[in-house]
Parts: structure tokens; sequence; C-alpha cells
């Protein structure tokens, strides 16, 4: 649902598990965010961001039409 985060994600190895840890949530909240059954708050957002380490604006990451970052 979000094809730049999950691009992103990929590209830094990162997990939805690292995520789910790092957010204090279960894996099954992660996986249905990320789904888009439900949105993610801005403090997760900023902290996925964090996460990744790339100076990538949040409305690119969490865009749900593909852009190249």
């Amino acid at each position: 649902m979000y094809p730049n985060l999950e691009a992103e994600l990929k590209r830094k190895r990162i997990r939805r598990v690292d995520i789910a840890k790092n957010l204090g949530l279960a894996m099954s909240t992660v996986s249905e965010k990320m789904q888009g059954k439900s949105e993610f708050t801005m403090r997760m957002a900023y902290k996925i961001k964090d996460m990744i380490g790339e100076d990538i604006p949040l409305e690119v990451l969490f865009s749900k039409n593909p852009m190249r970052v």
C-alpha cells in the first residue's frame, strides 16, 4: 500500500518485525498498517523515517503512489 516505504525498507533491509519492535506494536498491527487497513500515526511515521535514515519527505515515503526517491 506504501510502495515508496516498501522500496526503502527493502533497500535498507529493514523487516516488518524490526518496525514492530521499534514501535512497540504487534506484527499483525504493522502488517495491517502497511496494507493500508489502518493508518500510521505521525509519531510512528517519524520513527520509521528515522529507522530508514534517509532525508526523504514523509509525504513521499508514505505516499500511496509510487515515486522515484
